[in-house]
């Protein structure tokens, strides 16, 4: 019996190779975001230059309710790779903020992509010119909860005022510009790509002020919070608002299981970075990533695939 066993066995591998049996494909996720943002389809230009780069990969780009739900669905497994805020990466990496008490150890970093920018807006009616001017003032500073939420909180910070110093809202966008528009808000906090289409909509109907994030206070904060990097709104970005403005940024980024092993990881980075001209052409925001920005505002560890990678650049250590 055992002797026929192996013969049938020894038939089927041999079955296996006249055939020309390629090897089974890798399925992953790449976990996103809600499909009216920008998360869900860069994923899925993300996804499709692993499929038509790399051999018999098969990536799928999901739905997801974004970063901290994306990064709970990696530390579980039920993802591979996720887009999501650096900065909420942090905090799901070393247990702070929004992941209080549920540190997510198994995350690592790919590279960073595209900067979100914290945009702080102000009516011009407001008076408010700076940080300080905040002091007593209405201020949207995001949902309840949200990444802007500790932009906020960190931004005031650095300039050495609390929530305690403003009368705080907690509104969307949206809600946050239609705030200034009919003036029951003086300014709000948006972290988000640079235009943002509420702030369009507000400049172009009541016009805004946009109040930098420079000098000591700026460098204090990037000192404090590694994920944060210097950048600038440009002028003409808002109609009214011709001159360049400082602001924060924090940057959309790949997180990785850590489990996934090191030679998937650097085949699927290397694709990635050698084929932006591919990605800027499926998405816009492809046009803002490099390699050499991928390298920066990291406070969690890259995967040590995409670090041999980087290395081989001379981007990394």
């Amino acid at each position: 019996m055992k002797k026929i066993l192996t013969a049938v066995l020894s038939l089927i591998a041999a079955a296996a190779v006249l055939t020309g049996c390629a090897p089974a494909k890798k399925n992953y996720i790449i976990a996103t975001g809600g499909t009216s943002g920008t998360y869900y389809p860069f994923g899925g230009a993300v996804a499709n230059i692993w499929n038509t780069k790399i051999e018999n990969m098969n990536v799928t780009a999901q739905a997801t309710g974004a970063s901290a739900e994306n990064l709970r669905l990696i530390s579980k497994g039920d993802a591979e790779y996720a887009i999501v805020q650096n900065d909420v990466m942090d905090y799901a990496y070393n247990g702070t903020d929004m992941f209080e008490g549920q540190k997510l150890p198994n995350i690592l970093t790919i590279g960073t992509l595209y900067p979100e920018v914290v945009q702080i807006a102000a009516s011009k009616k407001s008076g408010i010119k700076t940080i300080a001017d905040l002091k007593g003032k209405r201020v949207s500073i995001g949902d309840a909860g949200s990444g802007v939420e500790f932009n906020a909180k960190q931004i005031l910070e650095g300039y050495g005022l609390t929530f305690d110093d403003i009368v705080k809202n907690n509104l969307s966008f949206k809600e946050s510009a239609e705030g200034l528009q009919n003036n029951t808000l003086d300014a709000c906090f948006i972290t988000a790509g640079v235009p943002n289409s509420a702030l369009q909509e507000l400049a172009f109907t009541n016009g805004l002020v946009l109040i930098p994030v420079d000098g000591e206070a700026a460098e204090k904060i990037c000192k404090k919070y590694s994920f944060y990097t210097k950048t600038i709104i440009p002028g003409g970005t808002y109609k009214g608002s011709e001159e360049d403005v400082a602001a924060l940024a924090i940057k959309a980024t790949i997180a990785v299981n850590a489990n996934l092993d090191e030679a998937t990881v650097y085949a699927m980075t290397k694709a990635l970075f050698e084929n932006l001209d591919e990605l800027s052409q499926a998405h816009a925001k492809g046009k803002e990533v490099s390699a050499a920005a991928a390298v920066t505002g990291i406070s969690v560890p890259f995967h040590a695939g995409a670090l041999k990678y980087f290395k081989e650049l001379g981007l990394a250590q």
